[in-house]
């Protein structure tokens, strides 16, 4: 059937954050290899498109505001009006489907049980949205199979070309990624600097990464004052991190973005889990194969590139908001996580004996 697609025009819509977006770079990777000669276009929510940046397999990125009045919407789906062959929806979202139905005639996306009817039928191929057993990136890659086109699993990360700061030229360095966006994803500030301390004994260079949010630097800032790391927050493009990242000797980070950004540029990736499943969340190890789910329920674990610190409790992954139900909420697996759990790997890491280190 890819014969048939070759000069195709496909439209990609992931409407949700910059990890969600990031992990559906292997069905954008998948589509242009199988139809090199077809267009294909993604369309975000405005501000998530840095994530995309420098993504050799996508044409045109289309930003769409989250709110905007009426009429600016309609002339919105009026440019849309099926400007493309195929439509494919990664994401289970009225918003996502009523957008596929505007751009193509052929339209493939994910429903839910709770999925009304209505919202079903503006598909011309629905597949059960399964948030449990199959990791991200394969279950975006069933949209491809109705079309007959073979799966790539690769991450493609953004990229800004490649340039680092100044003070980091010819120079080791690990990247530490404190804060994640919601409180109950986040590990105490005092293990944070904890371990930027430690990671200095070894005579090596801490970079801390941050986004330009106030609360989100204040943070970063505070760390850097009590250990004089070097504070990039809220100076770097997504891209320029990935950049930042690729040429780091490992980086640290929470269940965010960034830490799968990290995951994807191959560098050793130490991510601190929680609430969060990582069977379904885990950050994708760069040289994964599709046919293999690289992680499982309960406890830490290594793969590739990749290592998961999960925090321990008898509820651990309880797929919730926290020990409160809400994004504001602490995690009691993830404050009582200990900084010598991470430290151990960094251990292994960075002795010249370390080998295939797993975690235990």
């Amino acid at each position: 059937m890819t014969s048939d697609l070759q000069k195709k025009r496909f439209l990609i819509l992931c409407t949700l954050r910059i990890g969600d977006i990031l992990l559906t770079t292997p069905l954008m990777r998948s589509l242009r290899n199988a139809c090199p000669d077809s267009r294909i276009d993604v369309l975000v929510l405005k501000g998530m498109a840095d994530v995309l940046e420098g993504n050799p397999d996508i044409d045109e990125i289309i930003e769409s505001p989250h709110r905007t009045p009426l009429w600016s919407r309609l002339q919105e789906w009026r440019a849309l009006w099926r400007r493309y062959t195929h439509a494919l929806s990664p994401v289970s979202s009225d918003r996502a489907r009523l957008y596929a139905f505007v751009a193509a005639p052929l339209r493939l996306g994910f429903i839910n049980a709770h999925t009304s009817s209505f919202s079903r039928r503006l598909l011309t191929h629905a597949l059960l949205f399964d948030d449990e057993t199959l990791h991200t990136v394969p279950h975006n890659l069933r949209l491809l199979e109705p079309l007959g086109i073979s799966p790539d699993c690769t991450v493609v990360s953004p990229t800004a070309g490649g340039m680092l700061p100044g003070p980091l030229h010819e120079k080791k360095y690990a990247v530490v990624h404190p804060y994640p966006k919601f409180t109950y994803k986040s590990w105490p500030l005092e293990n944070w600097v904890q371990l930027v301390q430690e990671i200095q004994k070894k005579s090596m260079l801490v970079v801390l990464t941050g986004s330009h949010a106030p609360d989100e630097r204040a943070v970063v800032r505070e760390i850097a004052r009590r250990t004089t790391a070097l504070d990039l927050s809220g100076t770097l493009s997504l891209a320029a991190t990935a950049d930042l990242i690729k040429k780091a000797q490992f980086f640290v980070g929470p269940d965010t973005g960034i830490t799968h950004l990290a995951a994807a540029t191959g560098v050793p990736t130490l991510a601190l889990f929680g609430p969060t499943n990582p069977v379904k969340w885990g950050p994708w190890p760069a040289t994964q194969d599709c046919a293999q789910q690289p992680w499982h329920r309960q406890g830490s674990q290594h793969q590739g590139n990749v290592w998961i610190i999960q925090g321990s409790g008898p509820c651990v992954p309880c797929h919730q908001e926290g020990c409160d139900r809400h994004a504001h909420s602490r995690s009691q697996c993830l404050e009582t996580l200990p900084v010598s759990s991470v430290l151990t790997i960094i251990q292994r890491l960075t002795e010249p004996a370390s080998g295939n280190a797993t975690a235990s």
